[in-house]
């Protein structure tokens, strides 16, 4: 019987190495190790190996074996053992695994004390650079901004949004999805609720009204939340509120150091 021929494994003359290669956007079915417990999703990933110069090709059925292989829930930890992994299975110095999914609280209205769940977009990511392990934590979170000047100005009422506050973390200890979320809402002219009844939806509409943001206000109030946390080292805030009398947003961005 024939040898089949490894295309990849064979040499390329061009001598350019590659910082990363790999797979990305490889839906699959992970369990998140969080604070408030183990929650299954569906995640969206993106796994990456740096290539040598004389390489031709990197092995990408791997990323997919590894996968099918991991059965612990992510966790911090457990991400830099995969990505440890993933590295030594691919013959690399240098990889990263980027672990993108939807996150579900459970939400209690603040009258009616109704409960619901609510979405947002969460990521981790884990990176060995030349033997050296970092990861980074990213969370977007939707909240209610209403604008101050519309307040200061208008007669009666004032316009408000809906906005996506993002923040991006490298931490020297674990920092929970739970506490980026509750750092945002609680820097947020009001937060968001999956279901609310109407005792509710006058509550979170008068809290809005008495605590109106800019977008300025936002990324500066949770940049100053997150620079008095020891744990974190670096950040990134981005707002960008969906304006409600514009077909444009409003946006900010801070990074730290």
């Amino acid at each position: 019987m024939n040898a089949i021929a490894d295309v990849q494994s064979s040499r390329d003359l061009r001598n350019l190495p590659i910082n990363q290669v790999g797979i990305k956007d490889l839906r699959f079915p992970v369990s998140i190790a969080t604070s408030e417990g183990v929650q299954s999703t569906v995640a969206r990933l993106t796994m990456t190996v740096y290539l040598p110069a004389d390489q031709k090709g990197t092995h990408m059925s791997r990323f997919v074996a590894l996968m099918e292989k991991q059965t612990e829930s992510l966790s911090f930890g457990r991400l830099k053992t995969l990505t440890e992994e993933m590295v030594a299975l691919l013959d690399s110095h240098s990889g990263r695994i980027s672990v993108a999914f939807p996150f579900f609280r459970k939400k209690t209205a603040p009258v009616s004390g109704i409960q619901s769940l609510l979405d947002y977009d969460a990521e981790i990511t884990g990176e060995i650079q030349n033997g050296a392990y970092s990861h980074t934590l990213k969370v977007l979170v939707p909240v209610t901004s209403l604008c101050p000047c519309s307040k200061e100005i208008s007669q009666y009422g004032a316009h408000n949004q809906r906005s996506h506050v993002t923040v991006t973390l490298s931490c020297n200890a674990e920092v929970g999805i739970e506490e980026v979320i509750d750092c945002i809402e609680a820097q947020a002219s009001c937060q968001l609720y999956g279901l609310l009844k109407r005792p509710d939806e006058k509550y979170v509409t008068e809290k809005a009204y008495e605590n109106p943001k800019f977008v300025e206000d936002m990324v500066r109030d949770v940049a100053t939340a997150l620079m008095a946390d020891g744990r974190i080292d670096r950040f990134v805030v981005e707002s960008e509120n969906f304006e409600s009398i514009h077909n444009h947003s409003a946006y900010a961005y801070i990074a730290y150091p």
